[in-house]
């Protein structure tokens, strides 16, 4: 059996409102980083702005410290979620698969709604990168039913902790 490699993801929370102590999203993805053996490499609350929001997001995949990161928020349908639109053009690939599967989970636990999030993933400099709605549940079910299992190496029959060395082939 494959044992349990650790890796370093960092947390960006996108809201104009939340602050360390109101943060509840970010706040559970930290713990559940930390409970699953991962290492928390980071953590950022930025506002609801476009290049503020690429500018962290081009930090965390400098850093050769993070593997993977995880944005909580500004994915939805209003004039202020603006997360897809400052990160996707970041792409070096776009993990086409994550929002199918996470609609479909979200879909369980909110039913239709789950029209309403642009959630999306790909790959930056070599890093996964998540970008989730910013409610608790949301974040919940994407760590839990999505992310978590496929940052597991023992995740069978495939993984996303296994491809990582090969991430920046040419």
């Amino acid at each position: 059996m494959t044992d349990f490699i650790p890796v370093g993801i960092a947390v960006m929370t996108v809201s104009d409102t939340r602050t360390r102590k109101t943060d509840t999203s970010g706040g559970y993805l930290a713990s559940a980083i930390a409970k699953a053996g991962h290492r928390l490499a980071g953590t950022s609350i930025v506002p609801d702005d476009e290049s503020r929001i690429a500018a962290q997001m081009r930090e965390f995949c400098n850093d050769e410290a993070v593997d993977v990161v995880i944005s909580t928020g500004g994915t939805g349908l209003t004039g202020r979620d603006v997360t897809p639109e400052a990160v996707m053009p970041l792409f070096d690939k776009v993990i086409d698969g994550f929002a199918a599967v996470w609609h479909s989970v979200s879909f369980e636990t909110i039913g239709l709604s789950t029209i309403q999030s642009r959630a999306c993933a790909g790959v930056i400099n070599g890093r996964f990168v998540f970008c989730l709605p910013g409610s608790n549940g949301a974040v919940r079910d994407g760590w839990t039913k999505v992310i978590a299992p496929q940052l597991d190496i023992r995740t069978k029959p495939c993984n996303l902790v296994e491809i990582m060395p090969r991430l920046s082939e040419q």
